[in-house]
């Protein structure tokens, strides 16, 4: 299982995940939903097929990164349990 690349791009930690399949890509989506409600940060992001692309910027701090992103990241990289193709 590989692990997940965070990027920063224009002011945003940024993942293009691959996973095995559909169900897995949305096993991960569903996962990252229970811990974005838990961390009251929630992400842009969309998927299509096996693919997920996440996008994390705080928007009441003018659009940056702030801690609340980082720590959303940090933790959907150690919760993550679907098999990650690429990341």
């Amino acid at each position: 299982m590989s692990e997940i690349v965070w990027k920063e791009i224009d002011s945003a930690l940024v993942a293009e995940l691959e996973f095995k399949d559909f169900v897995d890509a949305f096993a991960f989506m569903t996962e990252v939903a229970a811990l974005a409600e838990e961390h009251q940060h929630h992400p842009e992001w969309s998927n299509v097929y096996n693919r997920v692309s996440i996008r994390l910027t705080t928007h009441d701090a003018g659009n940056s990164v702030t801690e609340k992103d980082r720590a959303l990241a940090e933790a959907i990289a150690a919760a993550t349990s679907a098999t990650l193709v690429k990341g």
